[in-house]
């Protein structure tokens, strides 16, 4: 008699899982491109809980070894930096196109190194020699030549910002040729040189913003230096370390975006942007505050709840209520940016301790975002929950929690409230254990599993396995699919969004099972295709960039 045991049918069900995670649970392994595109989305080569920055770097070169698509490559370069607005791991793909497909690189450079900042990024990493080289190629030095060349003045003074390296630096190693007079005295400005070295420039050749500029550094007084600067239309950052007083200070904060205020509270908050001479300033208190939570602007940009997140735990505890209440306001305003789903969703938030993680990681010297993986995956949450009321959300560690939450708190405060739940280990079938045990008789369009996918083994027992050796994930899931079906859900789909630089997953995907990985807004319009029965997978939305 066949060993039924051994040789059941529910192992076409439930499959038996393929490899152990960093955490040491059952787990199975992404396909080699899926598993690239997710670190692409996520990785910021930071030590996160489970892997060192070196392990990340490690595991992507690897990873690219492995795939001959170079057009795949260029395409996951673009998409990081244009959807999943990442910024080392576009660089790091573009270095590996320069020695790999040189005519691909020079297609995709201006897209990826879209600002001053991944342009020295990329030098960085080529110089560093991880990626097969310590210098500029030709073919590499001409894109950067091109760049170069091409930016316009404020892109060249923004990118001049910033230094190990700086754009100095790259001037010296890329050597442009200047394509006129302005162009030529303006590289001698950036560089330091005498302007008679790049003849026959003249400062008078210098482009207007520069001569202002350097009008600005060299004023004598915060009023001299405050009429200059309520005209000049550079980067607040190449005001700010000639300003002298707040005087100056608030003139700067007035030629700021909404995106820069909202990075730089504490910056204002500590050159007394907000005081007078006899207390609270209300009428630039007032000023910020309306930038932040400007609804027209806010929906012109497409912005999502993610960054006022970011500036809302960043803020130092003096800056003043009315601007933290419009952070709050901004936020909810945001949601509206949120897509609403085909239905409402049960949405498993992990709370573990690995998620505690700062989601950019520990970059060295004790340098770490505030923003943790556990407050990115519980604004997701209250994000969906607030465009899709009749969800549910469920917060876990090795448990469920009975989330309790406010309909009139603001998503801030939502997603703030269900950070604090758990902290111990991980078990990811548990949301969908208890969807199965309190929820059967309800219908929901899927699951979201919001995570960094670790669940792991504790006293010898493996949290999160299921039957046949699959994880619990799959075999909670396919009660859960029976349980809708009966409901009248002919097609329930289970999101799996990943917010770690890890490799593996608890459910492999499948027309019923999506696996994505990112903690940028884009994320939000992938789940929304999927649950309305695109069958566009994560890899596809790679793909389909346009180069």
């Amino acid at each position: 008699m066949v060993n039924k045991g051994l040789f059941s049918s529910i192992a076409s069900v439930f499959p038996r899982a393929t490899v152990v995670n960093e955490a040491g649970g059952p787990a199975y392994q992404y396909s080699t491109k899926h598993a690239l595109a997710q670190m692409a989305a996520t990785g910021t080569f930071g030590n996160v809980f489970y892997a060192t920055a070196q392990n990340q770097l490690d595991t992507m070169r690897s990873l690219i070894d492995q795939v001959d698509d170079n057009e795949f490559l260029a395409k996951l370069a673009v998409y990081s930096r244009e959807r999943a607005y990442m910024k080392d791991m576009p660089a790091a793909l573009l270095v590996v196109l320069s020695k790999r497909d040189t005519a691909l690189m020079h297609r995709v450079f201006d897209r990826v190194a879209d600002n001053g900042r991944v342009l020295r990024t990329a030098f960085q990493m080529t110089r560093s020699g991880q990626f097969g080289r310590k210098s500029l190629s030709s073919s590499l030095q001409r894109a950067f030549q091109r760049w170069l060349n091409e930016a316009s003045v404020g892109k060249l003074l923004s990118a001049s910002i910033g230094n190990d390296p700086s754009l100095r630096d790259i001037l010296r190693m890329a050597r442009p040729t200047p394509k006129d007079n302005m162009r030529r005295a303006l590289f001698g400005w950036l560089t330091d040189k005498q302007v008679d070295k790049w003849a026959p420039a003249t400062e008078a050749d210098l482009p207007a913003a520069v001569q202002s500029l350097i009008a600005y550094r060299g004023a004598d007084s915060a009023e001299a230096q405050t009429l200059i600067a309520g005209d000049l239309q550079v980067r607040w950052d190449l005001l700010a370390d000639a300003a002298k007083g707040p005087m100056v200070w608030k003139a700067i904060a007035r030629q700021m975006g909404p995106q820069a205020l909202r990075m730089n509270l504490n910056t204002l908050l500590r050159h007394d942007v907000f005081q007078d001479g006899e207390g609270a300033d209300s009428e630039i208190i007032d000023y910020v505050a309306g930038q932040l939570a400007d609804p027209a602007a806010i929906a012109r940009s497409r912005q999502f709840p993610y960054q006022f997140l970011a500036a809302y735990l960043n803020a130092s505890a003096e800056v003043p209520h009315k601007i933290k209440a419009a952070l709050h306001d901004a936020a909810e305003i945001a949601c509206g940016n949120v897509p609403t789903l085909a239905g409402p969703v049960i949405i498993g938030l992990d709370t573990s301790g690995s998620m505690g993680c700062p989601v950019t990681g520990w970059q060295g010297r004790g340098r770490a975002s505030k923003m943790r993986c556990v407050d990115v995956a519980a604004l997701f949450a209250a994000a969906i929950l607030r465009r899709n009321p009749d969800s549910v959300v469920v917060p876990f560690d090795t448990r469920a929690y009975d989330a309790k939450i406010d309909p009139s708190d603001s998503i801030l405060s939502v997603s703030e409230r269900l950070s604090k739940y758990g902290g111990g280990g991980t078990d990811c079938s548990i949301p969908l254990r208890e969807a199965n045990q309190r929820y059967s008789k309800r219908k929901f369009a899927g699951i979201v599993l919001v995570s960094d996918n670790e669940s792991w083994i504790n006293g010898g027992r493996f949290f999160g396995s299921g039957r046949g050796g699959s994880t619990g994930v799959v075999t909670e899931w396919e009660k859960f699919k029976k349980a809708q079906r009966k409901n009248g859900i002919a097609d329930p789909k289970l999101v799996c969004i990943d917010i770690a630089p890890y490799g593996h997953t608890q459910a492999s995907d499948r027309a019923d099972i999506l696996n994505i990985g990112g903690f940028s807004d884009a994320v939000f319009n992938v789940v929304s295709s999927f649950l309305e029965s695109d069958q566009a997978r994560f890899v596809r939305e790679v793909e389909a960039v346009e180069l």
